[in-house]
């Protein structure tokens, strides 16, 4: 590719290594601070989602051959993360607000990380049509 997509000056790669440390950071601090007694381990689903995608950011910034496979499951990820979270919706008034916190966390990131994918994934067809009108 000759000009690579970027969104707010970052690559797709950086995006998800972004997001997936921050879920993953929210998922232990939500683990460390939650009130159970013994601590739930579902309060680290944030950082299940996040420990992945931010392994795929890091992949692809080092493997940039096979980039497009790396994005491609990070968006799978994306998706996973946005339908989860979008759990809040049917079940806001039984959750603590760490779960609150956790699911809206994970419905922005999923749903801005779903749309960055698509942007560059439609730019990469326009730019390889482009290339091969010329």
């Amino acid at each position: 590719m000759s000009s690579e997509f970027k969104m707010f000056g970052m690559t797709v790669p950086q995006i998800a290594i972004m997001d997936g440390a921050i879920l993953s950071v929210w998922g232990v601090i939500a683990y460390s601070i939650q009130s159970a007694d013994p601590p739930s381990i579902t309060a680290m689903i944030p950082a299940f989602f996040g420990l992945p995608m931010l392994a795929l950011g890091f992949l692809s910034v080092r493997n940039p051959a096979n980039r497009h496979h790396y994005m491609h499951a990070s968006m799978v990820f994306g998706l996973l993360m946005a339908l989860g979270g979008s759990r809040i919706a049917t079940t806001f008034d039984e959750m603590s607000w760490l779960g609150i916190v956790s699911h809206l966390l994970l419905l922005l990131v999923g749903v801005s990380f779903m749309v960055v994918g698509i942007m560059s994934f439609r730019s990469a067809r326009l730019e390889r049509e482009s290339s091969v009108i010329e």
